[in-house]
């Protein structure tokens, strides 16, 4: 009878860890991937080397459902319609190079609006030619400086109509 019981368990055993790893290709939304604590453009390398320092393969398994695959120039090649900065305006205080970048440099980019949403931290939500919302980046410890070079490469310069 315990041997039965022993095979039994590391059949299921193997089941289970083969439902695990086809689990972990799903890719999640860019809503629920910020809501797990991942943001931005993390490239799966990135998950990889995180596995190095943390025990824990739930944690590995979601960043690497919210990594985008490495790729030679991968991420230099997308661009967007548009985007907006969405933060608290009760938190600015705390975010000064936010502040300094909505006042110096936001009117330099007229495809970037700002939004104010209570209890937001600072992010950039980037939209797409629809203006469907693809990335969510966090900006919490950007410099004015960062965030002007990115949205530089990043947002397709608005056309002037003729």
């Amino acid at each position: 009878m315990s041997f039965y019981t022993f095979t039994y368990s590391i059949i299921v055993l193997l089941v289970l860890s083969s439902v695990n790893v086809f689990a972990s290709n799903e890719q999640l939304s860019s809503r629920e991937c910020e809501s797990l604590g991942f943001t931005g453009l993390a490239l799966c390398s990135d998950c990889h080397s995180f596995a190095e320092y943390v025990n824990d393969q739930g944690l590995v398994s979601d960043c690497l459902k919210c990594c985008t695959e490495d790729s030679d120039d991968s991420m230099t090649k997308i661009t967007y319609s548009g985007a907006i900065l969405e933060v608290c305006m009760r938190k600015l205080v705390f975010y000064p190079e936010v502040v300094s970048f909505i006042e110096d440099e936001k009117d330099k980019f007229p495809s970037v609006k700002v939004k104010y949403d209570y209890n937001s931290p600072p992010k950039l939500i980037m939209l797409d030619d629809d203006g469907q919302q693809k990335e969510t980046i966090r900006i919490d410890n950007w410099k004015s400086e960062h965030v002007v070079q990115f949205l530089k490469g990043k947002v397709k310069p608005k056309s002037a109509a003729l």
